[in-house]
């Protein structure tokens, strides 16, 4: 339990950090299509919850035969997940962004604490890489930044829950993905829904919801969905600081991507931070899937 050399978990876990990595481009377009930004996240997390409904239905044995404990680790996740998008509306994206992904710092001092294992130099070493290289990328003045406001503990407190989920996904064998996947959706959905009423937007016109229906779906169904679920299933396999690591990947791709798409700019120091976020979160399962092996 928690080795890292589970490689289905690890390719479902890099397969969930590119996923959310790309999400921004379907995002912008639900902007440029009359959707504020808070609607389109809320969108974006209410279509899935909606289409995996009826999970709890197929899996209502199993609901009943479990104990709240083992229904957290989906639930925790969500509420990660919707703290993560709340705290967008109260602070800034860069910070956001950093604090959220201390998140494998956490994860391994959990691992440690419930699981007995070691925090390796390995481990040290890659989450160093892996801030560093965020750091570079985002372009953080000063170093890793401190909380000051609302939304930076927010922020923080969405990167905590989200180690807290995983090491409770990994503890508890008795509920399955497909469970803690509905979880994930449903309470980051309603995390989200409280995000827009507290935003107080107004609610988009009816037909700019219509405009975006014949590429939103499929979207929900290719990319949201499976990717919903790859990022509950590395957590039920893996140490949580090594699952926090492998989802930095999202920066890296959101970087690559946004620097093909758009202006947005890509150098030398992009690349850097690139390397060493994709270093970062490669090189514990590799190095312990060679321990395995030897």
């Amino acid at each position: 339990m928690g080795n890292a050399g589970n490689r289905g978990a690890v390719l479902a876990s890099l397969y969930a950090g590119f996923a959310f990595g790309v999400f921004w481009i379907p995002l912008r377009a639900l902007e440029t299509a009359g959707l504020d930004g808070a609607w389109a996240s809320m969108v974006f997390s209410v279509a899935p919850a909606l289409v995996i409904l009826p999970i709890y239905w197929l899996y209502r044995r199993q609901l009943r035969a479990a104990n709240w404990k083992g229904l957290l680790g989906g639930a925790l996740g969500g509420v990660a997940l919707g703290l993560y998008t709340l705290a967008f509306l109260y602070t800034d994206i860069v910070r956001v962004v950093m604090l959220f992904h201390l998140n494998p710092i956490w994860g391994f001092l959990l691992g440690r604490i419930v699981l007995g294992e070691a925090i390796t130099p390995t481990r040290w070493l890659a989450v160093a890489l892996g801030l560093a290289g965020v750091t570079i990328i985002i372009g953080v003045e000063g170093g890793l930044p401190l909380p000051r406001n609302a939304g930076d503990w927010i922020a923080l407190g969405s990167g905590i829950a989200w180690a807290f989920a995983s090491i409770l996904m990994l503890v508890d064998e008795d509920v399955s993905v497909p469970v803690h996947g509905a979880s994930f959706f449903m309470f980051s959905a309603i995390l989200n829904v409280i995000a827009v009423m507290l935003a107080g937007i107004a609610i988009p016109a009816t037909a700019d919801f219509m405009a975006v229906l014949p590429w939103f779906i499929p979207v929900t169904l290719i990319l949201t969905v499976p990717a919903g679920f790859a990022t509950i299933y590395g957590p039920t396999k893996l140490n949580p600081g090594v699952v926090g690591l492998l989802f930095m990947a999202e920066i890296a791709i959101a970087t690559i991507t946004a620097a093909i798409l758009t202006d947005e700019t890509f150098g030398l120091r992009e690349a850097l931070g690139v390397l060493l976020v994709l270093v970062a979160g490669l090189l514990v399962p590799l190095r312990e899937m060679r321990a395995t092996k030897g």
